[in-house]
């Protein structure tokens, strides 16, 4: 069962995805699992074969718990088992379940994931809207909707419980120290404004992949903050994968990572944050974006807010946050003219950096968002 976050302990095994005897390539969806946040597609690690399967669908086991055992390419294995021919309905294992508990037909659900894919989302939206079945499981008739708007409910309250582990959790164990800036975004808005004018309606930017890219740049500069705290020390992470809260139509949030951020063009990491943010929201996030974070960037923006400084996520070592674009009165070459800016903070771990070098990072993120072509 691996480790989705801090705030996780355990898991629920809701389907394989394989069977014995059956190949498996290093990244491949071998099962899904459910967590108190959201049910998490988990990938393998390693290529060989399927041995044995040690834990069923429908057990919750401690995270580390050993869910089978995998042969390795090159030694020798048995014979892969023939696979079963894909089904008509893309359904998560997870929704079909539901689906069952609430008495919901399947022919009646129509899929807003990716692909089509029928989400628990999906499955709730007709519950409420009335497609239930006469007959449920119980063979009692037409139930009322109290158990979608209960299930819904003591989902939400076990995510906040999590979160509030994990957040206690980070102010007691972390010396966190904040700093903050204001950034001219003038610069950057008006690239913005050229660089959508010149793309289709479908492919234009949002100035929040400006600032994670901005942020992942800035991580070469000052590699510290791209660490997680580990066996009571700090080891610094290669990669950079940028963790990007999202908050879930439900209510809760999830942070999962953007991978090799600071490698991505600003195409492909606009392409790959709103498939992020839309595969969050639908419930189908791989086990490697929850567990990969090597930072995370939160923004209120939306929400109006001007300034956030948000609690480290452990075991990374760093939160940057953003606040509303405003306009607000800015000195450029002798004059006072409106223009708008964005404060930015960062909360850092005392045990792994210093505000002098928290405070070069911040002039990075600064300095790269005063050349945005360049991103």
């Amino acid at each position: 069962m691996p480790t989705l976050g801090a705030d996780m302990s355990d898991g629920t095994l809701v389907a394989w995805k394989k069977k014995p005897g059956d190949p498996v390539t290093r990244g491949e969806i071998i099962a899904e699992v459910e967590t108190d946040k959201a049910a998490i597609d988990v990938e393998v690690f390693t290529t060989g074969v399927i041995e044995k399967m040690l834990v069923q669908p429908g057990e919750k086991v401690p995270v580390g718990t050993v869910l089978a055992i995998i042969r390795e390419a090159g030694q020798p294995a048995s014979a892969p088992a023939p696979q079963a021919g894909p089904g008509r309905l893309k359904i998560s294992p997870s929704a079909r379940q539901l689906a069952l508990e609430l008495g919901v037909e399947l022919a009646s659900l129509q899929g807003t994931g990716p692909g089509g894919a029928i989400s628990r989302e999906d499955v709730v939206r007709v519950a409420k809207a009335g497609g239930m079945r006469h007959e449920t499981r119980g063979g009692t008739g037409e139930q009322p909707l109290a158990p979608v708007a209960e299930a819904a409910a003591d989902r939400l309250l076990r995510m906040r419980q999590a979160i509030a582990a994990a957040m206690t959790r980070s102010k007691r164990e972390i010396p966190h120290y904040y700093l903050s800036t204001t950034i001219g975004m003038g610069r950057a808005m008006a690239w913005l404004g050229e660089e959508n004018l010149k793309r289709p309606v479908t492919e234009r930017l949002l100035y929040g992949v400006l600032l994670i890219k901005a942020v992942a740049l800035a991580l070469r500069e000052v590699p510290e903050l791209n660490a997680v705290w580990k066996d009571g020390q700090a080891a610094q992470s290669r990669a950079i994968h940028v963790g990007v809260a999202i908050s879930l139509r439900q209510g809760g949030l999830v942070a999962p990572a953007l991978h090799d951020t600071d490698r991505q063009s600003l195409s492909e990491l606009m392409q790959n944050f709103r498939d992020l943010v839309k595969r969050a929201r639908a419930g189908s996030l791989r086990s490697s974006e929850l567990s990969d974070p090597t930072i995370t960037v939160t923004s209120l923006g939306e929400q109006g807010v001007e300034t956030v400084f948000g609690v480290i996520y452990p075991p990374q070592v760093a939160l940057v946050g953003f606040g509303k674009v405003v306009e607000r009165p800015w000195v450029a070459e002798g004059r006072v003219l409106p223009s708008p800016v964005v404060t930015a903070t960062l909360s850092a771990d005392h045990r792994v950096t210093d505000g002098h070098r928290g405070g070069l990072f911040l002039a990075a993120v600064d300095r790269l968002l005063q050349e945005p072509s360049r991103l």
